[in-house]
């Protein structure tokens, strides 16, 4: 395969990936070996235990994949599994996208090597694009390899490690290649609703934890930056006029979150990190892939009563459409009085 890629940065480039995923396979041992080995980490241990319940109520009662995924593990040493780099023009939030034989195109390229990543940042950078890096603690293979839970999972607690089995599961049990936003979207409702049910059956309280109103109020002003920002690149302005007017945009953000932190949070400051670091249309995009669609699947479920066989039959039959017709029948879905 490497034979009819183009240049040799194209073979580096995969080279990377296959030595990355061969690596992270060959570290691979089963869950079940852990906990019962005494010598290991008690609260590594305790951890996985718990996650091998999550494990098995997704295959039971959300009828995702039942194979051996997040049910082996692997210390890769490092708090990443690989590192994503988004890029787009200056004046533009399309992203540059990438494409490859199994996942199809996708708008970003991994790194299993920080150092690689921001190489390909610098050089994305001295053509002129916003570029940004971000580390990413687990990713599917989409069921052509059996994905372990990994270290870098391990900081969250149970309840959060148990949900990112759901969303990742969701991808095995069903992919569109080319369509990030429709994927991202799917495996976010699959994760949401999941975690839901996953509470319900432990006897435990819906969660209306403050800080998940939170995440949804500072998506929403993201996705109002976007817009205005999509809005600002339209207009045929002067290449100055247009950088003033983008900074302006951002800044503007910055003071709408300062008031929303302040006003509504009681000053609490768990996004101020992110919304102080230096700004661009890169780090906006993942905002828009991972839960455009939420509301759509959301109704979808709905529409067949709560029954996930029917409900993933309904989304592969909307996987099937062609791309612009697939986004009509979301868009109906998720506002049908449009």
């Amino acid at each position: 395969m490497l034979l009819l890629l183009n240049g040799c940065t194209s073979v580096s480039y995969y080279s990377q990936l296959a030595s990355g995923q061969w690596q992270l396979l060959r570290a691979r041992e089963p869950v079940e070996k852990v906990i019962a080995d005494p010598s290991r980490d008690a609260s590594l241990r305790a951890h996985l235990a718990q996650s091998q319940k999550a494990r098995v109520f997704a295959s039971e009662h959300l009828h995702l994949p039942d194979n051996q995924s997040y049910r082996l593990y692997a210390d890769i040493g490092r708090p990443f599994v690989v590192w994503n780099v988004f890029a787009t023009a200056e004046f533009s939030l399309t992203p540059q996208n990438h494409c490859f034989p199994i996942a199809g195109c996708v708008a970003y390229r991994g790194y299993y090597n920080q150092s690689a990543a921001r190489g390909e940042a610098a050089i994305q950078r001295l053509q002129g694009m916003d570029v940004s890096i971000g580390g990413v603690e687990a990713y599917s293979t989409l069921g052509w390899f059996n994905d372990p839970i990994l270290n870098s999972m391990m900081g969250w607690g149970d309840e959060r490690l148990a949900t990112l089995i759901f969303h990742e599961l969701a991808h095995q049990r069903f992919y569109v290649k080319d369509d990030t936003e429709f994927n991202e979207s799917f495996a976010t409702f699959v994760e949401q609703e999941g975690t839901r049910q996953w509470r319900a059956f432990r006897g435990l309280p819906a969660d209306n934890d403050s800080k998940f109103k939170q995440r949804d109020q500072f998506i929403e002003l993201v996705l109002d930056i976007r817009s205005r920002l999509e809005t600002l690149y339209a207009q045929p302005l002067p290449v100055e006029q247009m950088r003033e007017s983008k900074a302006a945009a951002f800044e503007q953000f910055r003071r709408d979150y300062r008031l929303m932190r302040d006003s509504q949070w009681a000053g609490d400051k768990r996004y101020d990190a992110w919304v102080n670091a230096p700004l661009n249309n890169a780090r906006l995009l993942p905002f828009g892939l991972y839960d455009q669609w939420v509301p759509a699947f959301a109704a979808l479920f709905r529409q067949v009563g709560g029954d996930w066989v029917r409900f993933y039959a309904e989304v592969e039959r909307l996987g099937e459409l062609p791309g612009t017709e697939r986004k009509a029948a979301l868009k109906i879905l998720a506002d049908p009085d449009r």
